[in-house]
């Protein structure tokens, strides 16, 4: 009988937290569900068609231009930042006077809201008065045009993304620190070289947040939206910027296409776990949890 009180006790004092994440969470869930089944505008009932939407979807030229821009962009970007993440933390990890504010001063860019970052970078990527172009012209190069160049466009949006690398880096700074120095002075004692020792005893100590990273990476890139959607309205020039998540907003409030853009939701949502499940299958004998 006690047992049961406790229960109902339990159940109670939870319950603000289940009725949230029913009427967040599941029930939004279900119903993207339900609706991606449907021919649904907001302003109309939901008419169920069955799986027009998919099939509708697989022969959308725009729906696969999206797919595209966004593997490409998911493809470069990722690998990048993980790498620039890592190099950066292990710079800072080091012994240097003034570590504290290379840190700060790394970091603060991940912190700046996404819609202002955008708007710096407009004017940082503008091809006549830009300073990047600037700078590129003082050592005798003839910047691209960033922002109407099809071709510059994509590597204009995954620069941008590296310079909010700083959060990604702290993740690997606070692992670094954990690695057992015993680790590094006895592979120092058996001669083992800089690279030698971060290949086989740095990496594989910080293997778990490395994954974390990729996982969480995959995920992000996947679903790049605010970026574009400032800097290349409509994913000008030519679609080149036009990404999944953008086709998906668009369809949704501008085209009133709700259950057509539930359907692409669901796709990506089964893509996105597809790769993560993946990305863990393969690193996973690569991973090194302590003493494992």
């Amino acid at each position: 009988m006690n047992k049961r009180k406790e229960s109902i006790a339990g159940l109670l004092f939870a319950s603000p937290w289940l009725f949230g994440i029913s009427a967040f969470l599941f029930y939004p869930l279900l119903m993207s569900l339900y609706l991606s089944f449907c021919d649904y505008s907001v302003l109309r009932p939901a008419v169920w068609i069955g799986t027009d939407n998919y099939r509708e979807l697989f022969h959308d030229e725009v729906f696969w231009i999206t797919v595209k821009n966004t593997l490409l962009y998911a493809v470069v970007s990722l690998p990048m930042s993980m790498i620039l993440g890592i190099g950066l933390a292990m710079l800072l990890n080091s012994k240097v006077k003034g570590l504290t504010v290379y840190r700060t001063i790394f970091f603060i860019p991940s912190l700046v809201p996404v819609v202002s970052l955008a708007m710096l970078w407009l004017w940082l990527l503008n091809g006549e008065h830009g300073i990047i172009n600037l700078g590129l012209g003082k050592i005798g190069i003839n910047g691209p045009n960033w922002l109407s160049n099809p071709a510059w466009s994509k590597p204009a949006l995954i620069l941008m993304s590296l310079w909010g690398v700083g959060n990604a880096m702290l993740i690997y700074l606070a692992s670094l620190q954990d690695v057992p120095v015993s680790l590094l002075e006895a592979s120092e004692l058996d001669g083992a070289s800089s690279w030698q020792k971060t290949r086989n005893v740095t990496l594989p100590m910080i293997s778990p947040v490395i994954q974390f990273n990729m996982v969480m990476g995959i995920i992000g890139s996947l679903q790049v939206f605010t970026e574009a959607f400032v800097m290349f309205p409509g994913g000008v020039p030519a679609r080149s910027t036009y990404f999944y998540s953008m086709y998906l907003y668009d369809n949704a409030f501008n085209y009133s296409r709700m259950g057509y853009a539930s359907a692409m939701g669901w796709i990506l949502f089964i893509v996105i776990m597809i790769l993560t499940g993946i990305a863990l299958k393969l690193s996973n004998r690569h991973v090194h949890y302590g003493g494992v």
